[in-house]
């Protein structure tokens, strides 16, 4: 495991205000920043301040430098061929949006099919819900296996040439469940269908590589990758970005406008109108060069551990029920019979133990799991055995409360 000490001593949010520790295991909704990402937002909000772009003054010339060192920093990070392939947008929920209204609103036709699976958050979800509904094109769900992954060899057994988009969860942030990400793509890719894989769990705790994974599109959030919120990113393939029309007018998405005709300016400008995401992109370059020197592959090996530490705990108690396979990624999701999640949550709370409770964006999931709500630890970087420790103490209290 990390060397917690160290590295919890990076993050000043871990603390309550009076000093003592706050076991955090909410990572999966929103990670901690370390003071390098804080520092990195407060100087480019301050002392180094001024827009990209467009500036001949010497301040937003360094800025500038700074925001397209960002983008080609994410492209070494996940191993993109082109810093071009990196569209900044708010967040991963954003960039879905953009690839359903520009690529599915560009190519999508009636008859068409997109396939989900049943664990997806519903930012994978409602945006292709309505491009369906403004192309005629359907919706197909992949079911789950028993342990709650996605069923790859019924997803081989339901594509059909006439799905244009595969989108999938690289990694469920209720279940933890990680998907064989490459076995997708040549299903997805045998049939002629793209795939678009929502990697906002994946991106803080796994090595990523485009050309590997062999996808067309990947989305995720600064903010779950120890950076800041407002601020995610839109890989796709450099051909795809290409034939891809605007996703929003305004400034710099433009080559040239006049009121007889408009033409726009090459990917991935083409995709961001208007003044950008100056400092998150400076504090999100931060964060990735916080990740990078720990070691995705170790954060995962880390996280794991923790996850199946704390599954083979809750599994001596007879009123958990486990939800999800053995081998989460950092993520654990439990029921206790007769307490809701949200009471559950509150009684943690007062023990100086966050978790998150309720349907996590996946209310399909939750039906088909049978439960209203979930209660859900998920581990960070920082996290370490005092958080179980805490939270188990916690449980037992909870126990104790409701007989």
């Amino acid at each position: 495991m990390l060397r917690q000490p160290d590295v919890r001593g990076d993050f000043p949010g871990l603390l309550t205000p009076d000093g003592a520790p706050w076991h955090y295991l909410d990572t999966a909704a929103t990670a901690h920043k370390p003071q390098a990402v804080i520092d990195a937002m407060s100087h480019a909000l301050g002392r180094d301040y001024a827009t990209v772009h467009r500036g001949v003054y010497a301040r937003s010339a360094r800025m500038t430098l700074g925001f397209e060192a960002a983008r080609r920093r994410v492209a070494e990070f996940i191993r993109a061929r082109s810093a071009s392939e990196i569209v900044f947008v708010r967040g991963a929920t954003e960039a879905i949006n953009l690839v359903a209204a520009s690529w599915g609103g560009s190519v999508l036709q009636a008859g068409d099919r997109i396939m989900l699976s049943m664990l997806e958050h519903h930012s994978n979800i409602v945006p292709w819900q309505m491009i369906a509904e403004r192309t005629g094109a359907h919706i197909d769900v992949c079911p789950l296996t028993e342990d709650g992954r996605i069923d790859l060899d019924a997803l081989e057994t339901m594509l059909t040439p006439q799905h244009r988009l595969v989108a999938l969860a690289h990694v469920s942030n209720v279940l933890g469940s990680v998907l064989d990400a490459r076995r997708a793509a040549d299903l997805a890719h045998g049939v002629g269908a793209k795939l678009l894989l929502d990697g906002c769990q994946a991106a803080p705790r796994m090595v990523l590589d485009m050309a590997a994974l062999d996808c067309d599109f990947y989305a995720f959030s600064g903010h779950k990758l120890y950076g800041p919120t407002g601020i995610g990113v839109l890989w796709a393939r450099e051909e795809l970005l290409d034939a891809m029309p605007p996703y929003q007018g305004g400034g710099a998405m433009i080559d040239r406008v006049s009121f007889a005709r408009t033409t726009y300016a090459p990917p991935p400008q083409r995709f961001e109108a208007g003044t950008p995401m100056i400092a998150e992109a400076i504090a999100l370059h931060a964060a990735v060069d916080y990740v990078a020197a720990l070691g995705p592959d170790k954060l995962f090996a880390h996280e794991a551990a923790l996850a199946s530490q704390l599954r083979d705990q809750l599994r001596g108690l007879n009123s958990v029920r486990l939800l999800g396979p053995e081998d989460s990624a950092g993520i654990v999701s439990f029921v206790m019979e007769g307490v809701h999640p949200h009471d559950l949550g509150t009684i943690l709370d007062e023990e100086n133990v966050a978790i998150r409770a309720g349907h996590h964006c996946a209310q399909p999931l939750m039906e088909h799991l049978g439960v209203p709500a979930t209660a859900r630890a998920s581990f960070g970087l920082y996290s370490d055995e005092s958080d179980i420790t805490a939270l188990m103490r916690g449980i037992e209290r909870t126990q104790r409360i409701f007989g």
